[in-house]
């Protein structure tokens, strides 16, 4: 049973899935891009900063930062969008994503590694391996500290 973990899934791009492990999710929120503070000379997949419980949250368009087109520049884009709060270490991050799915239980026994022709190299540093779902979907495990800890950012902090 060990290796039974809980993942929560989402959309990436119009049919992929992917999954973070929920043991780096503090918190899912609805955010309003009104209240998104842009900041300049940032990578354009960063939308800005975002008041999180009193603290400045960095909110990250997920799907820009993976190669996929950006969720602000597609034509279903509301002015609500789903955040997930990442957390590894104390640092904090949040991505936008398309739509929430579900929390999922998937064994780490059944994951696959990620192989180079299978993924662009946009996604790859991001990855931890793939899941295929009983549907015989492939769902991708983001590496959710590779995403914090991502170089891209390491130059504006």
């Amino acid at each position: 049973m060990e290796s039974q973990q809980k993942f929560l899934s989402f959309n990436l791009g119009i049919k992929d899935t992917a999954v973070i492990s929920l043991q780096h999710i503090t918190e899912v929120l609805q955010v309003s891009l009104m209240d998104i503070c842009g900041v300049p000379q940032m990578p354009a997949c960063v939308l800005g900063v975002y008041n999180w419980r009193g603290e400045m949250l960095w909110l990250v368009d997920l799907e820009e930062m993976l190669g996929y087109p950006p969720l602000s520049r597609t034509s279903n884009f509301m002015a609500r969008m789903m955040a997930i709060v990442l957390e590894d270490d104390g640092k904090h991050l949040g991505i936008l994503v398309r739509q929430m799915m579900d929390i999922e239980f998937l064994d780490n026994n059944q994951m696959k590694a990620p192989a180079a022709e299978l993924f662009s190299s946009s996604i790859t540093d991001f990855l931890q391996g793939y899941f295929i779902n009983n549907d015989e979907k492939m769902m991708f495990n983001l590496d959710a500290s590779a995403i914090i800890h991502s170089p891209m950012w390491v130059t504006h902090n």
